[in-house]
C-alpha cells in the first residue's frame, strides 16, 4: 500500500501486461484513463490481494 499519494492511500498491484486483443475488449467495455493500463493479475495472488484490502480497513482506510 502507498499511503503517500496526493489521492490517499492507494493499493499498488503488479501484474502482466494483456495482449492486444485483451486491450482492445477493455477499452471497449470500459476505457481506461490516461494515466491507467490494464494488466493481468494471477488467481493465486487473490489472497494475498483480499489480506491488503483486510489489512487497510483493519487501518481504517476506505477503499
Amino acid at each position: 500500500m502507498d499511503t503517500d499519494t496526493a489521492q490517499g492511500p492507494e493499493l499498488v498491484l503488479q501484474g502482466k501486461f494483456t495482449d492486444a486483443a485483451t486491450r482492445a475488449t477493455c477499452r471497449r467495455d470500459s476505457p481506461p484513463a490516461d494515466d491507467e493500463g490494464i494488466v493481468r493479475i494471477p488467481v493465486s495472488m487473490v489472497e494475498q490481494i483480499r489480506r491488503a484490502c483486510d489489512a487497510a480497513e483493519a487501518a481504517g482506510t476506505q477503499l
